[in-house]
């Protein structure tokens, strides 16, 4: 019932609900055509529901109470006629839940078996609590994020949940999930936050190998080192972005600014403090949307930064539908494009766990749905 019509219409995928990355995996997997079949537990969970979570769109929820042997054999039941399966509990939870690995590819042997967590399924920490903050922490990705020397600056969980977790998430699962195709025998996927988002910082890594990164903030070629790679306030409170790394994008921003033969030479490092200087005074002359207004049509690599809720209104953004409102929720429409098998928004997310637990179980061919609930082993609200 959750099928769409992007790329991956046909695959068909079961996820035990958890927080964050997990459901943002199963989104971008319900966004791009699979049949995901969301089980959650009665009653919901922390930060994980509720009719404006976008990150439970496209898929039904079921609520199965997993602490019963009964609830474990509707999961292996489901998980008999699909491609993936993703968890994001704590290792070894879902082996004494009796829907672990072993017991599901066993069920069959074709399942991708997706695996979330912070820390991975080894290792010291492996079964210690975590949260983003502190797997980008031991990732070396915090320590140098922001432009303050004191201490870092974290940018809400968008590198570690997203960026290193569900990214690298739906990556192993398209990968293995290929490979199956191929081979006939599924596998784990042991996607852990730290290991994705080490990977994701590999171009620190690599300019720290070429001695090309100074291990401070706000000393480097990213971040705000440099004073035409930095943000700086407009005259209106507000800010805008400036890019521009290339020398011709360097030309063209001075060039715009109307500070050409006054500005100092891109690579005179002994003056950038006078650069920075001057750029902060320049834009502080006008206001945020003067200075989007001068630079539109120029390679200089400025923008205006703007908050999310002023975003689905850019016009750039509207031109490209980037934004959409469906089902009276304004959110992004699915990424990335395709040119042929187009995906497309399906389901609203759920107001409750369980809305559609007798639906979604019996589109699966789960039996005897109506004694499931009576019996408690499903909730039906």
């Amino acid at each position: 019932m959750g099928q769409g019509t992007g790329p991956l219409r046909g695959v068909k995928v079961v996820e035990i609900a958890g927080i964050g990355p997990g459901p943002h995996a199963c989104m971008i997997l319900a966004d791009l055509g699979a049949d995901v079949i969301r089980v959650e537990r009665p009653g919901g969970q922390f930060l994980a529901g509720g009719a404006t979570m976008v990150l439970n769109r496209g898929r039904p929820s079921v609520a199965l109470d997993l602490k019963q042997p009964e609830a474990a054999a509707v999961v292996l039941e489901l998980v008999r006629d699909a491609d993936l399966l993703v968890e994001g509990m704590r290792p070894g939870v879902t082996e004494r839940l009796g829907i672990g690995p072993e017991q599901c590819r066993a069920a069959n042997p074709r399942l991708v078996y997706g695996r979330m967590t912070g820390w991975g399924q080894d290792g010291p920490l492996a079964t210690a609590a975590g949260h983003d903050i502190n797997y980008i922490s031991v990732a070396g990705a915090l320590f140098g994020l922001g432009q303050t020397a004191d201490r870092p600056q974290f940018p809400t969980n968008l590198v570690g949940d997203f960026g290193g977790g569900s990214t690298y998430l739906v990556i192993g699962l398209l990968a293995a999930l290929l490979e199956a195709r191929v081979s006939g025998q599924g596998q784990v996927v042991d996607a852990a936050i730290v290991d994705g988002t080490a990977h994701l910082n590999a171009m620190t890594s690599a300019f720290a190998a070429g001695g090309g990164y100074q291990e401070r903030r706000g000393a480097n070629l990213l971040d705000g080192g440099v004073p035409f790679y930095d943000v700086y306030e407009t005259s209106d409170g507000r800010h805008v972005s400036v890019g521009a790394l290339e020398p011709q994008f360097y030309a063209a921003l001075i060039r715009t600014l109307g500070l050409e033969g006054t500005a100092p030479g891109q690579h005179e490092t002994e003056r950038y403090d006078e650069l920075r200087a001057l750029l902060t005074e320049t834009f502080r002359s006008r206001t945020q949307a003067a200075w989007v207004e001068l630079f539109e049509g120029t390679d200089a690599c400025v923008a205006g930064i703007i908050p999310i809720s002023e975003a689905p209104s850019h016009p750039h953004l509207v031109a490209r539908q980037t934004f959409v409102e469906h089902e009276g929720i304004v959110q992004p429409q699915p990424a990335p494009r395709f040119s042929r098998t187009a995906a497309a928004l399906g389901l609203p997310p759920s107001p409750a766990a369980g809305t559609h637990t007798r639906d979604a179980l019996t589109a699966w061919g789960v039996p005897d749905v109506d004694g499931l609930i009576e019996r408690g082993v499903a909730v039906q609200v």
